[in-house]
């Protein structure tokens, strides 16, 4: 496995029993912006800035859809089956392709929270950079202050491995980082 290069084969649809995982298309600006791009405490979660328009959020898609074209970017709209909306994101952030790794993050609208949705697209990413990518670890981090994060991240089978202590400045003090993982042989046996 060491010897096998990484896939690098970027953004992939991706099926579960209610999503479908995708790249964005500039017909997801109205969901994105109401659904949680323009969500204040869903961005600060996320720890990216909100976007305020319409306008706003079409610039950041077409963005993410130029970026398409990299094999080495995997950034999915998290849309629900059942009303075809997009009701989040998730993306590896950072593939670290020597060392056969991935840093994974999502978010998804308040609105749709607590439903078992970021567990469901977390479980499918993973299993894409197992399967597909040759990745041996997928890793991810949360706030010490975002613990429903955490909760996710052990829905989907990933580990604690130890707190990073004020590893970030987030609004204006220092926050503690809580890291999870998960091995290619862990994933193996669930």
């Amino acid at each position: 496995m060491v010897d096998v290069p990484i896939n690098q084969m970027g953004t992939q649809s991706i099926n579960t029993q209610r999503l479908i995982l995708r790249r964005f298309e500039i017909t997801d600006t109205q969901s994105t912006f109401h659904n949680w791009i323009s969500d204040p405490e869903v961005q600060n979660n996320y720890g990216e800035e909100t976007c305020n328009t319409i306008s706003d959020t079409r610039q950041k898609l077409e963005k993410w859809i130029c970026l398409y074209n990299n094999k080495e970017f995997y950034r999915w709209a998290i849309i629900l089956k059942e009303t075809n909306e997009n009701i989040g994101q998730i993306a590896f952030y950072l593939v670290d392709s020597k060392n056969h790794r991935a840093d994974v993050e999502y978010c998804i609208g308040q609105s749709y929270q607590r439903n078992g949705y970021a567990p469901e697209a977390l479980k499918a990413v993973i299993e894409y950079g197992f399967k597909n990518l040759c990745l041996n670890r997928v890793q991810a981090f949360h706030r010490s202050k975002n613990g429903s994060s955490g909760k996710v991240l052990r829905k989907a089978g990933m580990k604690c491995e130890g707190t990073l202590k004020q590893y970030l400045i987030h609004n204006d003090e220092f926050d503690d980082c809580i890291m999870y993982a998960i091995i290619r042989d862990e994933w193996n046996k669930i």
